[in-house]
């Protein structure tokens, strides 16, 4: 018994570095950052990661205090709050539902049951309960982490992409290995040496995102003003680009007005960089400083549609179906094609032809769209 006194104060003196870290991250994108939604999000995430770092220490009890349900009930919550944050940080159309309150709502509520009733009573619903919310742990950790991957190949955004393994990537995998342990040994806490695993465990990922968040400018870039529904018109190319970045971007800008290279099904950024004899890294950085675009596919998409948009202005095209007009432009299929046009326009591409059904004036908006100027094709 005498060595376990040296693993808890070092269980403890952890867990404390740990609440410390994650109350600074919180303290700082509340007071830098505090009215945009994902810097919210991020400092709820923060303060739930350091009651998590309190609730799973060896011997926490909900019989231990008033105050310990709550502790436990935002442990759990944080489980969510991860999937909305990998949502918010890397989804630039995200918004926040009401059912995605409905469902934290949920967990938190199952939570204070737990700690209130079915725990301290030792109902035989308590097994459960606590078996459903590991459950919970592990799938929205899974969810974060599949979000985080899924949009991973078309962020244009450098310090974006090289902070998901860190920030949500990393969070995801202590969670869902958590998550596993619990299940595999049947909910045991592991006693002081387990609790002090984890510990460990908390302690690296917090550090790690400490140091990546509290950097200045990469921060900003995360969680800063700039998260829009949808991205602005693009941009002339930034004048602090240099002679061969702006020769880059014309030729860039040559291939996908004139030469229509959007219409190549399956076209990835990868396939863009090798036809423009590019890097992919250099590609991104063209895409998103020069031309101001923050996700490969929405770039895409706006030369999509305003092909699109000019056929459907084309009185000689009135008999094609939508359907071909958007395979046409480089969609896959109809459903993507809808949803985007009408992100872009405000209508469907049907009330979009009935508006504009013959008019040259139309299709010259199609040409403003790609930001052609005076170099339009034939």
């Amino acid at each position: 018994m005498a060595s376990a006194a040296p693993t808890l104060v070092l269980d403890l003196a952890l867990r404390g570095a740990v609440c410390a870290l994650l109350l600074l991250i919180a303290a700082v994108l509340l007071r830098d950052y505090g009215r945009e939604r994902t810097a919210r999000l991020g400092a709820l995430f923060a303060l739930g990661g350091a009651a998590h770092a309190i609730a799973s220490a060896a011997g926490f009890r909900p019989e231990l205090g008033w105050w310990a349900p709550p502790l436990i009930a935002l442990s759990n919550v944080n489980n969510p709050i991860l999937w909305l944050l990998a949502l918010s940080l890397f989804d630039d159309g995200f918004r926040l539902r009401t059912w995605h309150g409905a469902v934290c709502g949920v967990v938190l509520a199952a939570s204070l049951i737990g700690c209130l009733w079915l725990w301290p009573s030792r109902s035989p619903l308590g097994p459960l309960l606590d078996t459903a919310l590991t459950w919970n742990a592990l799938g929205f950790s899974l969810l974060a982490a599949a979000q985080t991957l899924a949009s991973w190949r078309a962020d244009l955004v450098e310090q974006r992409r090289r902070l998901r393994v860190v920030v949500v990537a990393g969070s995801a995998l202590y969670t869902g290995l958590t998550a596993i342990a619990r299940l595999s040994s049947g909910h045991g806490a592991g006693g002081a040496t387990g609790s002090l695993v984890g510990a460990a465990g908390l302690a690296v990922v917090s550090g790690a995102v400490a140091y990546s968040l509290l950097r200045t400018g990469e921060v900003a870039e995360l969680f800063g003003a700039r998260m829009a529904v949808s991205e602005p018109a693009p941009a002339a190319p930034s004048a602090s680009l240099d002679p061969a970045d702006l020769a880059h971007v014309a030729a860039l800008e040559q291939a996908m007005a004139h030469d229509r290279a959007y219409r190549r099904e399956g076209l990835t950024i990868g396939q863009l960089a090798t036809m423009q004899g590019l890097p992919e890294y250099r590609l991104r950085r063209l895409i998103n400083q020069g031309l101001g675009h923050r996700n490969f596919n929405a770039f895409l998409n706006r030369y999509r549609i305003a092909d699109a948009k000019a056929a459907l202005s084309d009185p000689s095209q009135a008999e094609v179906p939508i359907l071909t007009i958007a395979l046409d432009a480089g969609f896959n299929s109809l459903g993507p094609f809808n949803r985007a046009f009408k992100a872009e326009t405000g209508v469907t591409p049907t009330e979009y032809r009935r508006a504009h059904g013959g008019g040259l004036a139309d299709f010259e908006i199609g040409e403003r769209d790609f930001k052609l100027g005076a170099n339009s094709p034939a």
